[in-house]
């Protein structure tokens, strides 16, 4: 536990260190980065120091015995299960397997996340082409030393509106002269391991399993066709969470990890950790106030959606716990609200982005992509997860009931806090979009459904004769188990993503053209601009949307500029753009353009990747 503490506190205090140099500074180089990642080394060696280890008396793990109880063992003052407390570091097979299937997962995913395959850039996920180069546009544009906050590199009109912390770190190694791929493929593997000791701590190796091995019953298919591939990908909304989520949404990389630390510390610190097991609510927990109000405090900056799923947890503790419980849960809240709001303040460009909050109940049960009745949508993305959890929230709560009705008093159960809030944030998800693709409300369930893994074990399966217990997870996790194993694609040649030489030699020509330039190019996700971390006029479509910006205008009056509208550089200048780039894509896409540019232009830089023009340069100052 106090490796983990430091570790996350590393990352977030030099990320952050890092944003205020870059502000201040008018950008990052290498000293700026050595200095941030100096300070980040330092914090999480007070952190470590400070952090409590994860002791037997917190690790207490509940697992049936297997064995039928007596009527007459049963105690008369509330019904528990048949526990016992596994003991500190025993891994039994279970442990063993959950491990080694992360370790399947993670190697195969992060070692070949990007890497060399002759000339060219590939990547192991079709499910990353896009992410990954919009993340690879972010740690170039950083180590660039771009001044931050920075325009947006991917529309014109516009601060950047993302929660790039974690691609903020990987600049800070880029500077540092860490390799790029190498830096990828490292924060990806630790991340992992962090994850992988997150959830085992949280809810041992169910919790492992389920996060692995999420999904409905689309799996099953196996059992007809014999292959293993990921059938979830296009048929279901409830996707493999480690495919499409946590190798292409890096984000979560840091707020996986660091929101189940936070769980873990709350429970410690508010609720008993094993059944009849007293804590009082002014308890320590795992680690230092500090360290909490820096994980939670500065989570909008790698992932809003797992900010808000915290905050939702916090705001119903406030409601339900007891009075000393709400006086530290408010400080929490109060000292968070400023650095909180001002992360949202920037990813936001200055809270002038688009709400996209819309009310849309349903999630995505009638999304013509997955046509299919309400019920049938519902089985399908959940199987039996969805029906044993209704099971769980009814017993937690009457649980609860019969111990405030013997106890004449209202007394807040473990299960019934963790619940409650794991619930409301799925109903929020259900009935309100948060994004213009309702795909992305996942963000959130992830976190109701991360909640509820510990209590759905303790309380329901672990409670069964383990027969039953295999039987039900088996049907929890075979689908999800099947889609993973094809979802690694092993034996797979890879994805092309770019040329490295051509991206190379790109990046040799524009470090001669200051930062702050704007280049016209046919907007795509694999560019070799933005490849190089460069602004362009215009994106890839699918990222502007996803980020609610309404581009098709700005798209129109780019089309015009690279077919050689009569008004071009008129329209050049309204872009806020000074050069243009003409290679293979352009060719392609803007084939019947007239190129009035060619000899009306300065050539800044040309090669078999294509030509760079200054719109504003002299032609007779080409370089030949």
């Amino acid at each position: 536990m106090k490796l983990f503490s430091a570790g996350l506190t590393l990352v977030n205090v030099a990320t952050v260190v890092a944003l205020l140099l870059g502000i201040l500074g008018g950008g990052l180089d290498s000293g700026f980065a050595g200095l941030a990642l100096i300070a980040g080394t330092a914090a999480a060696v007070v952190a470590w120091i400070y952090s409590e280890s994860y002791t037997l008396r917190s690790a207490a793990i509940p697992v049936a015995t297997g064995r039928r109880r007596s009527k007459r063992a049963q105690p008369k003052e509330e019904p528990q299960p048949s526990l016992v407390l596994a003991p500190r570091r025993v891994w039994h097979f279970w442990t063993w397997a959950a491990a080694a299937l992360f370790a399947l997962f993670a190697l195969r995913s992060f070692c070949w996340l990007l890497y060399v395959d002759g000339p060219g850039l590939k990547i192991q996920s079709p499910n990353n082409l896009g992410d990954l180069s919009l993340h690879l546009t972010y740690i170039k544009y950083f180590a660039n030393g771009v001044a931050l906050w920075p325009d947006n590199p991917i529309f014109v009109f516009s601060k950047l509106r993302y929660p790039v912390g974690i691609d903020l770190f990987n600049s800070l190694l880029l500077l540092a002269h860490v390799d790029l791929v190498r830096g990828l493929v490292w924060v990806g593997l630790l991340a992992s391991l962090a994850t992988f000791y997150g959830f085992y701590r949280w809810g041992g190796p169910f919790a492992v399993a389920a996060f692995l091995c999420n999904g409905g019953v689309a799996g099953y298919e196996f059992f007809r066709t014999l292959h293993f591939q990921d059938y979830q990908g296009e048929a279901i909304a409830w996707k493999s969470i480690p495919l499409t989520m946590f190798v292409t949404q890096r984000g979560l990389l840091y707020a996986i990890p660091a929101g189940l630390l936070l769980l873990l510390h709350w429970r410690r610190k508010f609720f008993s950790a094993a059944p009849n097991e007293q804590r009082t609510a002014t308890s320590r927990g795992l680690i230092p106030w500090w360290v909490e109000w820096s994980l939670y405090a500065t989570m909008p900056l790698y992932h809003v959606h797992t900010f808000l799923a915290l905050s939702v947890v916090l705001g119903c503790w406030l409601v339900m716990g007891t009075p000393v419980m709400r006086k530290q849960i408010a400080l929490l809240l109060a000292a968070a609200f400023l650095p909180a709001t001002g992360m949202l303040w920037l990813i936001t460009d200055h809270f002038q982005a688009k709400s996209i909050l819309a009310w849309a109940p349903g999630w995505l049960e009638s999304d013509p992509s997955f046509g299919k009745s309400i019920i049938r949508f519902w089985l399908v993305n959940f199987g039996l997860m969805l029906p044993l959890t209704l099971f769980l929230v009814g017993l937690a709560i009457w649980r609860m009931w019969k111990r405030c009705e013997e106890q004449k008093k209202f007394t807040l159960t473990t299960p019934v806090a963790f619940v409650v809030p794991a619930v409301a944030i799925f109903l929020f998800a259900f009935f309100v979009k948060t994004a213009p693709w309702g795909w992305d409300n996942t963000k959130l369930i992830i976190w109701a459904y991360f909640i509820i893994l510990p209590f759905l074990w303790r309380e329901v399966i672990a409670t069964w004769f383990w027969p039953v217990r295999m039987g039900v997870c088996f049907v929890l996790f075979a689908s999800g188990f099947v889609c993973l194993i094809g979802g690694l694609e092993v034996g797979s040649p890879g994805f092309d993503l770019v040329n490295r030489i051509e991206l190379s030699r790109v990046e040799t020509v524009v470090r001669r053209i200051p930062i702050e330039e704007r280049f016209a190019g046919f907007p795509t996700y694999n560019h070799l601009l933005l490849l190089s971390g460069r602004k362009m006029v215009l994106g890839y479509p699918g990222h502007l949307w996803t980020q609610g910006f309404t581009y098709p205008p700005v798209e129109s009056q780019l089309q015009a500029l690279m077919l050689g509208a009569p008004d071009w550089r008129e329209r050049a200048k309204g872009l806020h753009t000074r050069y243009l780039f003409w290679g293979e894509e352009e060719k392609r896409a803007y084939a019947s353009s007239t190129q009035p540019w060619r000899d009306k232009s300065a050539v800044v830089a040309s090669g078999n990747w294509g030509t760079i023009y200054d719109l504003e340069g002299d032609p007779a100052a080409s370089l030949h």
